[in-house]
């Protein structure tokens, strides 16, 4: 558990297409303070920054695109992943275009980059939200839920009517290990039958099987899969990156059931309004916490 700040050690290029624009598009990784949090910040439009918070999310559908007034950043969920993966807290994300490169449609290239630059501890404490009692929000037959706990777990559950996904399911502790090998390779995915519909409304132009798993009527028609179960563990890292925006590391159990985008952010906003059910701890609490229970209550595995 990672109980003080980070950021980058120094700053990192990289260049790529936009999943959903179709436009080239240049990014770059820089350092920042202790406090900052991330923001993305518009160098083609003067600077203009967008910090990855909930209150600057424009829309979740396919992808999570955030502004401020007239500026939009789209895409940002795989980048802000990758952050949350390996314990960033401080990041500043200045690109050249309105959509973060999708490079492969997984986080592993933004952890790449983010090793290659290095990364620097900071003299700053962490702040989690401990949550402390269970939350929950549906839609239809899909859910999502937090559970009280002493670190971030997520168990996320899919289920496609498609016979080469079907129900899936996937539980993680997120470790800068486990984020690195099990959670960030797993690429975005889409189905052949709606790619005509999605360029109709503007959506996947730049998506092609270099930076996603196409699947066809009876086959996934670029590659192999990177895992047996590599929606699934996609749709993971996709709720990773959205729970960022709720500005600080948490510590709960994430329970999802067929969620999505959408669903991810009306968690956080769910989580920030009800006050009551979590609290600001740094490390040197939980740590409290657990030594203070009675040896019975004192979990093995959380």
């Amino acid at each position: 558990m990672n109980w003080t700040q980070k950021t980058l050690r120094k700053d990192i290029d990289c260049a790529g297409i936009g999943l959903h624009s179709g436009v080239r598009v240049a990014m770059r990784m820089r350092p920042a303070p202790p406090n900052t949090g991330i923001i993305f910040r518009r160098i083609d439009l003067d600077g203009v920054e967008i910090p990855a918070r909930q209150e600057y999310l424009q829309r979740s559908n396919l992808a999570t695109t955030l502004a401020n007034g007239d500026a939009t950043i789209g895409t940002v969920e795989h980048v802000l992943a990758a952050a949350a993966g390996l314990g960033i807290d401080n990041l500043i994300v200045e690109v050249k275009g309105k959509e973060v490169p999708i490079l492969d449609g997984s986080a592993s290239p933004f952890i790449y980059l983010m090793h290659e630059a290095g990364i620097r501890v900071q003299k700053a404490p962490r702040e989690f939200i401990k949550i402390l009692e269970p939350l929950r929000i549906e839609e239809e037959d899909k859910f999502l839920a937090v559970y009280p706990s002493d670190r971030f777990k997520i168990s996320y559950t899919i289920d496609f009517e498609h016979p080469l996904i079907g129900e899936q399911q996937q539980t993680f502790v997120v470790t800068p290990r486990s984020f690195t090998e099990q959670i960030a390779p797993a690429r975005t995915f889409g189905f052949l039958s709606e790619v005509e519909a999605l360029h109709r409304n503007g959506f996947a132009l730049g998506g092609s099987m270099e930076n996603a798993v196409v699947i066809g009527h009876n086959s996934i028609l670029n590659n192999q899969l990177r895992f047996e179960d590599e929606f699934v563990r996609h749709k993971i890292l996709d709720a990773i990156g959205d729970i960022m925006l709720i500005g600080s590391p948490l510590l709960a159990h994430v329970v999802a059931y067929r969620a999505g985008h959408a669903l991810h952010a009306g968690l956080v906003e769910t989580i920030q309004q009800a006050t009551e059910a979590w609290r600001m701890v740094t490390w040197e609490d939980v740590v409290y916490d657990i030594a203070s229970r009675p040896p019975y209550l004192v979990p093995a595995r959380v």
